[in-house]
């Protein structure tokens, strides 16, 4: 079970004066399970790809699949497919419309067929996996703070119970958020992709890391490799975590560290390590 993007390209305004080639020739393998880091600069195509994998955008060439079966084929279910394959916008406003809070994380399971009860106990248990607390239950969502609008909007997808959770870019309650969404993800084995301008968010909860530029993927690996190459990183607008620059200026000062650190915790044992030395 996985999905699989064959030979994808995408181009808006096709065949006009504004013809933009967002995505060109792309192939992925997500397998079930894994934390996904997306990162690219601004028009690098990470929005048009995320929007490729539960079928919000179809691909001008090539073919996505999800579990074997052709996304686009003329019998499927592509209803079903955005109950399993759960995206989380950037601006968490988009995604909320009814009068509360409890009432708006109902609506996925609602339109899932499942009975009242099932659809409330759902709602009920996603919006605690969020952390929100009961008062805001019934308040409207639009009262409410950017980092608990974005807390509805998750529990809204979580209450799906979906195969697959991607997050677009999240900022406010960052932190919290993602620890809570890597518990849940170690808890039910969820596959999650984070699209993140953070490479510190990154470094610390993802085990691979794609990053586009210019509508291709220009790295497929896991983190400590892409933040080797840092560099190449810097020439596309992107860096390395903080602390990967650190390492490499205390390396270069003749201090005998691992320059591979790439998050907070790495660097500190290894600093340590090398005073023990």
């Amino acid at each position: 079970m996985s999905i699989i993007l064959d030979h994808v390209s995408h181009t808006y305004e096709e065949g006009t004066a504004m013809e933009f080639h967002a995505l060109k020739d792309i192939n992925l393998v997500i397998p079930d399970g894994q934390f996904i880091g997306l990162i690219g600069h601004t028009g690098s195509g990470k929005s048009t790809l995320i929007q490729h994998l539960n079928g919000l955008l179809k691909p001008t060439g090539g073919h996505v699949y999800y579990n074997g079966a052709d996304i686009h084929d003329a019998d499927y279910n592509r209803k079903e497919l955005r109950s399993r394959v759960g995206l989380v916008f950037q601006y968490p406003e988009h995604q909320l419309f009814e009068m509360d809070v409890f009432t708006d994380v109902c609506f996925g399971p609602k339109n899932l067929g499942l009975d009242k009860k099932e659809v409330e106990l759902r709602a009920y248990q996603a919006l605690k996996q969020v952390g929100l607390e009961d008062e805001y239950f019934y308040q409207s969502p639009f009262d409410l703070s950017g980092g608990q609008k974005r807390r509805v909007a998750i529990a809204g997808v979580l209450a799906m119970k979906p195969d697959v959770l991607i997050l677009d870019e999240p900022t406010k309650g960052r932190d919290e958020i993602l620890d809570q969404v890597a518990a849940f993800r170690k808890e039910t084995g969820m596959t999650v992709i984070l699209v993140s301008h953070s490479m510190e968010d990154v470094a610390k909860y993802v085990d691979r890391i794609i990053v586009m530029n210019k509508g291709e993927v220009l790295m497929d690996q896991i983190p400590k490799e892409v933040f080797k190459r840092y560099k190449e990183l810097e020439e596309v607008g992107l860096a390395a975590p903080q602390v990967t620059y650190i390492m490499h200026a205390l390396k270069d000062k003749g201090m005998p560290v691992s320059a591979d650190a790439t998050t907070i915790e790495e660097a500190r044992l290894e600093i340590l390590h090398a005073l023990h030395r």
